[in-house]
């Protein structure tokens, strides 16, 4: 599954550098854009249709997966070390967030009260981490792999957990932008699978949907953050009110 995901995920990378669009992809395997974003989130491209989409770029397969091997050398994820060097430096974790969204050092600057040679000072620790490389002007090339991720229960995911915990829910959800959703029920464990794969997929439809705009300036976009989460949960305040289990 994680190899299938990373073939998608070149396969995207290279249709973008050809310049094709979803339109492209669209025509060529006779289906509706809505279909053709679909696939690419779900992930579920059968080989015929790899291989027609190969053709559009004028490739083989082969060469696909070279190209998967090459964007493999690129870094997936930084050690536990490395994470805490991160969140120990809030500014610091501010501009990897901003870099990891494509943002240039001039974004930074005009929306962040950080100083040049603070920002750069930032940017040279990231460049020494191998998560981007400074280029000459200060130009940002990120260097990260297409599937990198933060270390599960590792220190920048305590950081936003944390961050999440104290002031995400902190609004009414009342705005365009804004949308929330609470549901409670009783699943089999079956069922509850399925759904923690439907909420893989959706997260996924967000990944692919923030890659696009990534092209967008800056002035076009803003921040949106996605909180999906699923446990077994017995709210507190109840808790009194339950019987106890009969021995």
């Amino acid at each position: 599954m994680a190899q299938t995901r990373e073939i998608v995920v070149t396969l995207k990378k290279a249709l973008k550098a050809a310049g094709k669009t979803y339109a492209d992809v669209a025509v060529e395997l006779g289906l509706s854009e809505a279909s053709v974003k679909r696939l690419f989130a779900q992930q579920s491209f059968s080989l015929e249709r790899l291989d027609r989409l190969c053709h559009l770029l004028d490739m083989e397969i082969s060469d696909l997966v070279q190209l998967m091997n090459e964007q493999q050398q690129r870094l997936q994820q930084l050690t536990v070390e490395q994470e805490k060097e991160i969140t120990d430096d809030v500014t610091l974790a501010l501009v990897t967030v901003c870099v990891l969204n494509r943002w240039t050092m001039q974004d930074i600057l005009s929306y962040f009260r950080i100083s040049d040679t603070e920002c750069i000072r930032h940017l040279a620790k990231l460049d020494r981490l191998k998560v981007i490389e400074l280029l000459p002007g200060n130009r940002i090339r990120l260097l990260v792999a297409p599937n990198f991720s933060w270390r599960e229960n590792g220190p920048i995911q305590g950081f936003f957990q944390r961050t999440i915990a104290q002031e995400f829910f902190n609004t009414r959800f009342n705005q365009d932008e804004e949308c929330l959703v609470v549901l409670n029920g009783m699943l089999s464990a079956q069922s509850n699978a399925e759904f923690q794969r439907k909420m893989k997929r959706l997260a996924r439809e967000f990944e692919v949907l923030n890659s696009d705009d990534a092209v967008l300036d800056l002035d076009r976009r803003q921040g949106a953050t996605l909180v999906l989460a699923m446990r077994g949960w017995k709210y507190g305040l109840l808790q009194p009110l339950v019987k106890a289990v009969q021995e």
